[in-house]
């Protein structure tokens, strides 16, 4: 005979599997949302930009329903260890993720901005730096999947390859500005856009790090290990 603790139990796992697929759900959405984003400023695609800034509402109501699962969760069960940090990586992850969300759609916003002029140069570092984001936050979440520590630190090492390429493209725009000051407008329009996208990496790196805090319980956050390949 079934008792009514098992009867609470399953409803429980299956609430807490709906956090997870609410989360995942979230992240799905994020990431098409970066590479539509780096999609219409390639192709000056606005149609598509508009798509990308709709799209940031539905990011912003699965926010909303994991925090309100989240706190439901712990007010009608007193969790364990392990699903407490479930819980509480899962409400900072969504945080995370809706940000992605947010840089996506100031990227589009200035897609209307180039789309008006000549292409200042040639799309190709931005496209790689957005591939490499994208890459990390499916990692990332993956790692939230898997329970995979040694992944999401993998993760959060690979942040620095990002940062090189937008430092070395805030060089070559700043070189445009100081050669021909009617590039201005257009240079800087591509330094915010690659400052998005550095941000989205920073993003995925940040839920990386919660997964190791979900795997293990080590709060890895401003350490060398994240940093440093050798560190770990």
């Amino acid at each position: 005979m079934i008792g009514f603790s098992d009867i609470m139990k399953r409803f429980f796992d299956t609430e807490l599997e709906t956090f997870r697929s609410n989360l995942v759900l979230m992240g799905e959405i994020a990431v098409r949302q970066v590479r539509q984003a780096i999609e219409a400023m390639v192709n000056a695609d606005l149609s598509l930009a508009e798509q990308v800034a709709a799209a940031d509402d539905e990011l912003d109501q699965l926010e909303i329903k994991i925090d309100e699962e989240a706190i439901r969760y712990m007010s009608l069960r007193s969790p364990v260890a392990t699903e407490l940090r479930l819980v509480i990586v899962g409400m900072k992850a969504s945080h995370d993720l809706e940000r992605v969300g947010d840089e996506a759609t100031n990227i589009v916003r200035r897609v209307a901005r180039l789309s008006s002029e000549p292409p200042l140069k040639s799309y190709e570092d931005l496209p790689r730096m957005a591939a490499m984001a994208v890459e990390m936050l499916r990692d990332a979440l993956d790692c939230f999947l898997r329970v995979d520590a040694e992944k999401a630190l993998a993760v959060c090492q690979r942040d620095k390859d990002v940062d090189e390429i937008n430092r070395a493209l805030y060089q070559e725009l700043t070189g445009y500005m100081i050669e021909n000051p009617k590039t201005t407008n257009r240079a800087l329009e591509l330094m915010f856009i690659s400052k998005s996208v550095e941000r989205i990496a920073d993003h995925a790196s940040n839920i990386a790090e919660e997964m190791i805090y979900l795997a293990n319980g080590e709060d890895v956050r401003h350490t060398e290990a994240t940093r440093n390949p050798d560190a770990s």
